[in-house]
């Protein structure tokens, strides 16, 4: 605990806090809408997106990568999702496309250029995450802040409107709701999740930061409200539990955050199992 306080008095620490349990809040909250939507693997063909993205960036030697990563990654989820609804190209088949193929041209284009004298570890840190979350600058930190509070914004005053394209989206259509559009902003807002979550858990680990709270709250409730909230409590938890083993013990930072939300899937399941048996 000591040592913990004493890690504390540094801002860096306190940024590195800050932002996980934000991206964490925000990462929660459309977990649930996708994994009951089976799309739960659109975190990784977005992900590979911005890999892709954020290898141009270093090429071209941009002093801030996000202004090319965002926008991006945004068109690659708005374009995932019509193509998604293609009936000859099918959701699944889409982002397994898209994901392989911006993988594949992110590294190429890396390997061509050599935008730095350490190629695999920029690699390796690109997808498993890196200690560049331990690196943040205010700036960096505010604009995190404000794209956590325009994501849970969206997420509490359209929550109806998600909620019922989450669940029925023929009968939503049926009844006026508008569900390209509202499916376009969900698409939107995961990008916008994705981005912020490459520098925490690296590309490759992001879906799992997306889809275990989801899952390990679903094993405990049913209600889709219940099921929100104790997904949005439990990422928030198990990120800074993560972040604190990580800082204390020196281990990566992303693969120590999906290690606990894995253990926390584990004990859910056992939650769950014992209340099913009582």
């Amino acid at each position: 605990m000591d040592t913990l306080i004493m890690y504390l008095q540094f801002p860096f620490v306190r940024y590195a806090l800050i932002v996980g349990v934000l991206i964490a809040l925000c990462s929660s909250l459309l977990g649930v809408t996708l994994v009951l939507k089976r799309f739960s693997f659109i975190g990784d063909g977005l992900s590979h997106v911005a890999f892709g993205a954020m290898a141009i960036a270093s090429v071209c030697n941009l002093t801030n990568q996000m202004l090319l990563v965002l926008p991006v990654t945004i068109i690659s989820a708005i374009l995932l999702l019509r193509t998604g609804q293609n009936a000859k190209i099918k959701g699944d088949a889409a982002i397994a496309m898209i994901s392989v193929s911006a993988l594949a041209f992110g590294y190429l284009i890396m390997n061509i250029f050599k935008p730095s004298s350490n190629l695999s570890g920029d690699v390796c840190s690109t997808l498993f995450g890196s200690t560049s979350i331990l690196t943040l600058t205010v700036t960096e930190v505010w604009l995190c802040v404000a794209l956590s509070i325009v994501v849970v914004a969206i997420f509490i005053v359209f929550y109806n409107k998600i909620f019922a394209v989450t669940f029925d989206e023929n009968f939503a259509k049926a009844a006026g709701t508008r569900t390209d559009i509202y499916n376009l902003l969900i698409a939107t807002v995961i990008a916008v999740i994705i981005v912020l979550a490459m520098n925490l858990v690296g590309s490759l680990l992001i879906s799992a930061l997306v889809i275990f709270p989801a899952l390990s709250a679903m094993r405990i409730f049913r209600n889709f409200k219940s099921v929100t909230i104790f997904s949005a409590v439990l990422s928030v938890v198990c990120a800074l539990a993560g972040l604190i083993i990580s800082i204390l013990a020196g281990t990566p930072v992303g693969s120590t955050i999906v290690a606990v939300d894995a253990l926390a899937f584990g004990i859910c399941c056992g939650i769950g199992a014992t209340v099913k048996q009582g």
